[in-house]
């Protein structure tokens, strides 16, 4: 195609991606189209399967796969095209293909250690009910913490668990340590352990920030079925806490340094308290998974410093 236009001689040539046009840019006269459309998936129908779907695109890389969803699954409907059931030979002959496929997808071990650790990581994630984000965030962790070799000497379940109490945390949902250990089915010290030997170990994620109270506090109210007036009276104490001017007065600040489902389920019981609407502390550590003693510790420290500092 000539780099220029046969009309005006400009070179000033425009390329138009939803019509496939090369257009002068000068005088407006269009020079080529292009037959080729490289923007949109391509609108061939082949079957009734097909024409539903009107794409013959395939599904984008994910990392929640070890192999990232890249590679072919042979079905285990044991059915032919037209939807006939195979006879016994053919069923027995699909069944060594389909052994071996799944055999060739995971080459070595630390493939198969991976193919483990992220199936374990979406059993979790429906479990948590975490959006999709999540997910993904996780997986990435695992393969990257599989990669400098940072699984050695330490359970699969807890450095998955680990990598999930990540992702959870640079995004800031208000997930706890016992709901992931939980979810994956390994002790919480464990979760915890391998929890710091990932932060301090993988660079990127050293710059997330401090676990959001005021998240705790929603999950708790909407869990103890609080009104709203309850739960803006524990945000009031939460902020209250966590000011400069509580710091100055007090000497430090009261929310830093302190685990926030104590903070939070402490700041709700209080809350609830002020607002007329009793939860004994029972249900609270339930809820928040803490002990009775945490939550009585933390609203004695709220109660007898902050007492002048909130307008209620």
């Amino acid at each position: 195609m000539s780099s220029e236009c046969p009309e005006c001689k400009s070179k000033k040539l425009i390329e138009h991606y939803e019509t496939h046009e090369t257009i002068c840019g000068e005088c407006g006269y269009v020079i080529g189209h292009d037959q080729l459309d490289r923007v949109n998936p391509e609108k061939r129908v082949y079957d009734d399967e097909q024409r539903k779907k009107r794409t013959r695109t395939g599904a984008p890389e994910t990392h929640t796969i070890h192999d990232k969803g890249l590679s072919t699954v042979i079905d285990w409907k044991d059915r032919d095209y037209y939807g006939k059931p195979l006879n016994p030979k053919q069923k027995n002959q699909m069944y060594r293909l389909r052994k071996w496929n799944k055999r060739i997808r995971i080459k070595d071990a630390t493939e198969r250690n991976l193919a483990y650790a992220l199936s374990l990581i979406s059993n979790a994630s429906s479990r948590l009910v975490v959006p999709k984000i999540i997910h993904e965030e996780a997986s990435v962790i695992y393969q990257k913490a599989v990669n400098e070799k940072f699984v050695r000497g330490r359970s699969i379940r807890s450095v998955a668990a680990a990598s999930m109490r990540l992702a959870l945390r640079q995004h800031e949902i208000p997930k706890t340590m016992e709901d992931v250990a939980e979810a994956f089915g390994v002790n919480k010290k464990e979760v915890a352990r391998s929890y710091r030997h990932l932060y301090n170990n993988l660079d990127f994620y050293k710059t997330i920030n401090p676990p959001n109270t005021t998240n705790y506090v929603s999950k708790f109210c909407n869990q103890l079925k609080c009104t709203g007036n309850t739960e803006g009276i524990a945000n009031k104490i939460i902020k209250a806490g966590r000011s400069d001017k509580s710091a100055k007065k007090h000497g430090a600040n009261l929310i830093g340094g302190r685990g926030p489902s104590g903070i939070a389920a402490a700041a709700v019981y209080v809350g609830a308290v002020l607002a007329g609407e009793r939860r004994t502390q029972n249900d609270i550590a339930e809820a928040a998974g803490v002990t009775e003693v945490t939550i009585r510790n933390r609203y004695k420290e709220l109660i007898k410093k902050l007492q002048f500092d909130i307008y209620l």
